[in-house]
């Protein structure tokens, strides 16, 4: 056999302008470097000079170099097309910490789809501004910390918060029906590393009661957005969506129902591709592969 030993899976995410040669540069250096290419997906906004995104999974074997090596090797390649690139091994396991206020419907299935394995994550943490979700995070036996938040004491709680994320060298953020809002300093310190999910279908019915909102005008989707957080409230680039029918005889309520279902799932794929690595984020925008 020409491999015998366990290959080892490795990631890699690449955007770029587009030009010649990106494609075949790529797949001779892992062709060199004893790498076996297993998936390859790409995408151009303009093959005549707009940008290139691309998406590589491959194994590398342990009889040849190690991932460290080949990393270090690829930024000969990276520097040649002035690339924007990541390259992480499958292996790793991503550090995702949880903010939720009161509300559980998306943190449990958050921490449903963790323990059942559908979510290949650590969860060190679970952070919120009340104590109502302690009992249900402990009996997954994770963290539950509380910082409380109030006007006065706002900045304190946030530097709290990022020291902890810092401390337990957290990879990225979700909120998971957070009701706070993020200040600056905030954002800067996880940039393009924290997921929020909205309970509407943005850019409709942005800020507070988007269910009121749709009641009152009678809508006939109910949706959700999943998106990385920016400094401009709701108007992140946005990973998922998902829409659910409802009609007239739907109240308020039953929307509010209704949109909790679709904001669970919005929010779990998000995080689930995230994680995989399969997001590319250019400008307000994102190319899930």
């Amino acid at each position: 056999m020409l491999h015998e030993t366990k290959p080892i899976r490795a990631r890699l995410l690449i955007s770029c302008h587009d030009r010649p040669g990106i494609v075949s540069s790529v797949s001779t250096f892992l062709h060199e470097h004893n790498a076996n290419i297993v998936q390859s997906d790409q995408y151009s906004t303009d093959p005549s000079g707009g940008m290139f995104f691309m998406r590589v999974e491959f194994d590398l074997f342990e009889n040849g170099l190690k991932f460290a090596q080949v990393k270090e090797a690829f930024a000969a390649v990276a520097n040649t097309f002035e690339m924007e690139w990541q390259m992480e091994l499958e292996s790793r396991k991503k550090k995702m910490a949880i903010f939720v206020s009161k509300e559980d419907h998306c943190l449990l299935e958050l921490l449903w789809k963790w323990r059942a394995g559908e979510l290949i994550v650590d969860i060190p943490l679970v952070i919120s501004n009340h104590a109502d979700q302690r009992e249900a995070v402990e009996a997954y036996g994770i963290p539950f910390i509380h910082i409380p938040v109030t006007k006065e004491t706002k900045k304190e709680a946030e530097q709290k918060a990022i020291d902890l994320l810092h401390e337990y060298e957290v990879d990225f953020i979700v909120l998971a029906r957070y009701m706070q809002i993020l200040s600056p300093t905030f954002v800067a310190a996880f940039p393009k590393r924290i997921i929020n999910i909205h309970h509407s279908f943005l850019p409709a019915f942005i800020g507070a009661n988007p269910y009121a909102k749709a009641f009152e005008r009678g809508v006939k989707l109910i949706g959700a957005t999943a998106h990385y957080v920016t400094d401009d409230l709701d108007e992140g680039p946005i990973i998922e969506q998902d829409v659910l029918r409802v009609n007239h005889r739907y109240t308020a309520e039953q929307l509010r129902v209704a949109g909790r279902n679709v904001e669970r799932i919005a929010l779990a794929r998000a995080v689930t591709w995230h994680s995989n690595d399969q997001i590319i984020v250019y400008g307000n925008k994102t190319v899930v592969f």
